[in-house]
């Protein structure tokens, strides 16, 4: 409050002193005759600048316009009757102030373009804001609700696997083998919901020297049950700087996508190479492939490709998010090549250590 009232009262003795200079000014036009120009002039820069400092609203700026134009235009007229000046230096008085309106609707409108882009930057980070907190929420809603479903699952899971040792109806074997398969893959959903909400915290990763070699055939023992032609491909013998089991999280994201593009006879080939500082973790299959327009969003949670052979695994849409998400938290990447009909090669890239040489 303090520092508006100060500010008024400068620009109210700015006002005050700019009419006395105007009235001093005014005075010298009527007593210097065919020299009257100078003040004249001195009159309409001195109103340019204070009009600069001050910026009238639009019906004060005429008003003064045109107080002003009168005043000097009428020193002029007695001027030219008493033949101190010739008739053509009337056309100065609406000239000067044509210009100077000009000036003010110019000015005018730089005001209300640079109001309007205020206002625009205003709203986005207000949209940004309130994205943000969106954001946060729906990353504690994941959170939680990753959390209260792992409990549930869990037990339900353990009841049925213990029906399932316990009962000899092989058709009720068969259906309790069925909900086996739909809690574990729902607690593979949850899991992944938890991963990808705590993506990029602090703790997401515990860094240690990883053996790359060792991750894949891991992985490759863990998978190689599921009926389809495997391979062992290229291998590089590196150390990476990594947290193993989120490291295997993402392998296996990328190898459960395998699976769901491809047949009993279709091969999926493991590799491992370095390229470029870089170690690369190559899953290759030969399955029914992925369209154009599905790799631009495979990436992208609750997205999936098509065709789908199969859901012996995931289906959720969240493997290969999660697998991004895990490469970028180790400041690498994933990316994708695939032919429709011909199959798909998803590559795990994350930098290496030093050491990196192909195993014999």
């Amino acid at each position: 409050m303090l520092r508006r009232i100060r500010h008024r009262l400068r620009s109210s003795w700015l006002d005050i002193t700019w009419v006395l200079f105007v009235g001093v000014n005014l005075l010298a036009m009527r007593a210097m005759g065919a020299w009257s120009t100078i003040p004249f002039l001195v009159i309409w820069v001195s109103l340019t600048l204070v009009y600069g400092f001050r910026m009238w609203r639009l019906q004060p700026a005429i008003l003064t316009v045109g107080l002003v134009t009168l005043a000097t235009g009428g020193i002029i007229v007695a001027q030219v009757v008493d033949g101190q000046q010739e008739a053509d230096y009337l056309i100065e008085v609406p000239l000067v102030a044509l210009m100077f309106l000009a000036m003010v609707w110019h000015g005018r409108r730089r005001q209300a373009a640079l109001l309007e882009r205020l206002a625009a930057m205003a709203e986005v980070q207000r949209i940004s804001r309130e994205n943000q907190q969106l954001l946060e929420q729906q990353q504690l809603f994941l959170v939680d609700a990753s959390h209260e479903l792992g409990t549930p699952i869990t037990v339900a899971l353990g009841h049925a696997e213990l029906i399932e040792q316990s009962v000899t109806d092989k058709t009720v074997v068969e259906d309790v083998r069925v909900v086996i398969g739909e809690l574990a893959r729902l607690r593979r959903l949850s899991s992944r919901l938890l991963l990808l909400a705590s993506a990029g915290s602090p703790g997401f990763l515990d860094l240690a020297p990883v053996g790359i070699d060792s991750i894949v055939i891991e992985a490759l023992d863990r998978w190689g049950y599921t009926p389809r032609r495997w391979r062992l491909g290229e291998m590089t013998e590196a150390t990476v700087s990594g947290d193993r089991d989120r490291l295997a999280v993402a392998l296996d994201a990328l190898l459960e996508n395998a699976i769901a593009h491809t047949g009993k006879d279709d091969l999926i080939e493991l590799s491992a190479r370095a390229e470029d500082g870089q170690v690369v973790l190559t899953v290759a299959d030969s399955g029914c492939g992925i369209a154009e327009a599905d790799l631009k969003r495979i990436f992208d949670r609750f997205s999936r490709a098509t065709p789908y052979v199969s859901r012996e695994s995931g289906g959720f849409g969240l493997g290969l998010p999660t697998a991004a998400a895990i490469a970028e938290a180790h400041r690498g990447s994933v990316r994708v090549s695939s032919t429709p009909g011909e199959g798909s090669t998803f590559e795990l890239l994350i930098p290496a250590g030093a050491g990196a040489q192909p195993l014999t």
